[in-house]
């Protein structure tokens, strides 16, 4: 029952995901709570799915999928509307060690979504085989969303919330708290990601006028973002940043402000997430990957809500910036752009970044990016060298054999 818009609430995450949704298996649940009187009070229909990675005694990594039925009994029965009380919990167990957990409070004109709450027990070795850690696992998911009372809140798009070892996968999500007179309401508030895909702007019978150009920007605030991975620190990185959005609609640049810049990620073997998100910003997710012994950001995805009310998205899993050899970090002081698409750019300043191997949360030893300029220094400062050689020898050889002329003059 998420797939939320989320505001700027430390350790809360959301991401639009373009996966296909066959490619993630489906597994309907519905959920009708009644209150002391038999009328009710909460209902719900979703889909949603949970993968959980986790490290054997053998020093691998395994993924557990989580699903109706995989675990066992489904259950919901710790779920309640508060017996006349303005908070409402869904409580939904999957077998004997995963629960999930969703909190709802009633306000003056809304309700809202406090946030979710995800636990494991890694000591069940039926559901976590080989587990090197035992013990109960919490991931916890901090958020801030409103909607009207008496609406339902839909969102047909695949969304997952992400943090630490677990990754939510969600839905076909409809659901209503606090239930007025026990009639479910046939008034949606759709998620902004259906809002984005399923509103048509008219196109008005006149000529298009040429994008403003902003203004331009100062130099970005330097923000201090890190990963953490069963409480160990796993990705680091400090960096300027500037958006640069140029279509045909909008032309804006923003710089972002890590003061009120929330971020989270999360590391796994072959790849790393930085994921940053503001008021504006639904997201903006920097992914590294391994490459033999090197590494480097192969996929930026990003979603803003832009200030003439248009949502812009854009993705591309086909980089190759930032390289450097693992166990080592990346450093670039001058400003780099990172060309994202046509229409999308980001520039950065002051960067550093180590999305693997990181020791003790402190960064290695750093490849500068002027070693880039200095390969090309190299061959000019070689074949400079060689002219002046060269000159040199034709210089001998000539005052050689003026002086060797000079001689039979003499005789």
């Amino acid at each position: 029952m998420v797939c939320f818009r989320l505001s700027p609430v430390p350790g809360s995450v959301l991401i639009l995901l373009g996966f296909v949704l066959g490619a993630v298996p489906s597994y309907a649940f519905e959920l009708n709570l009644t209150d002391a009187k038999n009328v009710t009070c909460f209902y719900a229909k979703w889909q949603m799915n949970f993968t959980i990675n986790y490290e054997t005694t053998n020093k691998d990594n395994k993924t557990k999928t989580i699903s109706d039925g995989s675990e066992g009994n489904t259950t919901s029965d710790e779920s309640t509307c508060g017996n006349g009380q303005n908070v409402t919990k869904i409580k939904m167990k999957f077998g004997p060690s995963v629960s999930w957990i969703v909190n709802f409070t009633k306000m003056s004109t809304n309700y809202l979504i406090e946030g979710i709450s995800f636990s494991y027990n890694t000591s069940d070795n039926n559901t976590f085989p080989f587990a090197q850690d035992k013990g109960l696992l919490k991931s916890d998911y901090h958020m801030n969303l409103t909607v009207p009372l008496d609406e339902i809140y839909r969102c047909n798009s695949l969304s997952y919330v992400a943090n630490d070892n677990v990754v939510q996968y969600f839905w076909d999500v409809h659901f209503q708290a606090f239930v007025q007179n026990g009639t479910v309401s046939t008034k949606e508030y759709l998620c902004y990601q259906d809002r984005s895909t399923t509103t048509v702007t008219p196109i008005a019978p006149t000529t298009t006028p040429a994008p403003t150009t902003p203004a331009p920007k100062e130099k970005p605030e330097v923000g201090n973002y890190s990963v953490k991975n069963s409480n160990v620190t796993c990705l680091l990185a400090t960096m300027g940043l500037q958006l640069n959005i140029t279509d045909e609609k909008v032309a804006t640049v923003i710089n972002i402000n890590p003061n009120v810049t929330d971020f989270t990620g999360s590391c796994h073997p072959q790849t790393a997430l930085l994921r940053l998100n503001s008021s504006n910003i639904h997201y903006l997710d920097f992914v590294f990957e391994k490459n033999e012994n090197r590494f480097y950001l192969k996929e930026v995805n990003v979603s803003i809500s832009l200030t003439n009310g248009s949502v812009f998205n854009m993705e591309n899993n086909n980089l190759s910036f930032w390289d450097a050899p693992l166990g080592s970090s990346y450093m670039c002081n001058k400003e780099q752009t990172v060309p994202v698409s046509g229409t999308f750019q980001i520039n950065t300043f002051d960067l550093r970044v180590q999305p693997f191997n990181v020791m003790e949360g402190k960064y290695s030893t750093a490849q500068d990016c002027s070693a880039d300029d200095d390969n090309f220094l190299v061959p000019i400062a070689v074949g400079a060298a060689l002219a002046v050689v060269l000159i040199l020898v034709l210089l001998a050889y000539f005052i050689g054999l003026k002086r060797h002329h000079a001689g039979y003059e003499q005789f």
